[in-house]
């Protein structure tokens, strides 16, 4: 992979002024290309993620961005969808892009507004991302569906309510230093353990401090190839791997305790970039809901299966742990806008490679790893990720 980040921009994620995905675009595009010290001339190619599916009645979005910077006009334009995982196939649609010579600057920009739709319809346009066939009518939208998978785990494994309290708890009390997290508050393991009226079930097992927000947003990353990066680029984050492993969309068809496509993934990129977990400084990882992220320590290869609980019990994923887990807070702090997750993820850890992350910041990471995933586990995003400059 000959790729290099060389700039970025992000939102605040949570519930914005901005009224739309247009507007969101507008706040990170720009200010993107400048962050690599370009100009939008330099820019040979633009890939928009976003999911929509009904969140706004604007589709199209990829031509948007040439509305936020005009020297884009004529500038080729597309928009990008993968479920959940939709920033980061706006991502690989770029690397593919400077991989084929035919560009040596992408602008990729990852967007969703989703607060100004009520919350009863979001759970029906996040369902579009499951297999309607058969999971349409599952109740609690996408909240029932990783409820499904926790109650088909505790039944395997035994309960593991305790486990996913430290998770959430761990993940609240690292967006609390992100300055760009929808939900900056700490909230400790004794809350996120207990259900309350400020904290009810949401869809047995899951709590809502097991859920991530419903949130607006928008991230934004110009990549540039390896060689010019190096020849002009103030700063370059290099993708030492970036794979895609796709899964059965049913989850009739596999099993769905076991996120094998995303066990594939991992195993391609650590190949890919000739390293092993022991290599990696921190991981940004796809924490929808907290039951989600106790199979991908499985998938990563941090436990065996039905032993993720053991990673979070025994403090490694923790910020001062072996292998820091979403230093960033994940998507359970930080929020899940659809489209821009990926591409938020890919800044948070950027950010930290460069020592920008502020707060947030930990001690001289050298390596990241990101995944990201559509559906349960159905597309498969990981990229591995180092500081050149």
């Amino acid at each position: 992979m000959s790729a290099c980040i060389t700039g970025w921009a992000h939102t605040r994620f949570g519930r914005s002024e901005a009224v739309d995905a247009e507007a969101l675009i507008a706040e990170v595009a720009g200010p993107a290309i400048a962050d690599a010290g370009l100009e939008p001339a330099d820019i040979d190619a633009v890939f928009v993620g976003a999911f929509n599916n009904g969140f706004g009645r604007q589709d199209f979005l990829g031509a948007l961005v040439a509305l936020a910077v005009p020297e884009l006009r004529h500038v080729p334009a597309m928009r990008v969808e993968n479920a959940c995982a939709t920033g980061s196939a706006a991502i690989h649609a770029g690397l593919r892009a400077l991989e084929s010579r035919s560009a040596r600057h992408v602008l990729v920009v990852g967007v969703e507004k989703m607060t100004a739709t009520p919350t009863s319809e979001v759970g029906e346009i996040l369902l579009g991302a499951s297999y309607h066939k058969q999971e349409a009518d599952v109740e609690g939208g996408f909240a029932g569906v990783f409820a499904g998978i926790a109650r088909a785990y505790f039944q395997k494994h035994g309960d593991k309510t305790d486990s996913l309290a430290r998770i959430a708890a761990k993940n609240h009390h690292n967006g609390a230093k992100n300055p760009y997290a929808h939900m900056r508050k700490a909230l400790d393991y004794e809350f996120c353990r207990q259900v309350s009226d400020k904290n009810p079930l949401v869809a047995d097992p899951l709590r809502r401090s097991d859920c991530s927000l419903i949130s607006d947003g928008a991230a934004a990353v110009v990549l540039t190839d390896t060689e010019t990066a190096l020849r002009t680029a103030r700063k370059a984050v290099h993708f030492r791997a970036a794979e895609q492993v796709n899964d059965y969309l049913p989850l009739s068809l596999r099993t769905a305790t076991a996120f094998e496509g995303a066990a594939r993934a991992w195993s391609a990129a650590r190949s890919a970039a000739g390293v092993t977990n022991d290599d990696l400084s921190f991981v940004e990882t796809h924490d929808c809901f907290t039951i989600a992220e106790l199979i991908e320590y499985e998938a990563m290869g941090l436990a065996e299966p039905g032993d993720g609980a053991r990673v979070i019990d025994e403090g490694i994923s923790t910020r001062d742990g072996r292998l820091p887990v979403n230093p960033s807070g994940g998507l359970k702090s930080k929020g899940h806008p659809i489209g821009a997750t990926g591409v938020s993820q890919h800044v948070m850890a950027a950010m930290q490679l460069c020592g920008d992350a502020g707060e947030m910041q930990l001690d001289a990471p050298e390596l990241a790893g990101v995944f990201n995933m559509g559906g349960a586990a159905v597309a498969n995003y990981v990229s591995i990720l180092e500081r050149l400059r």
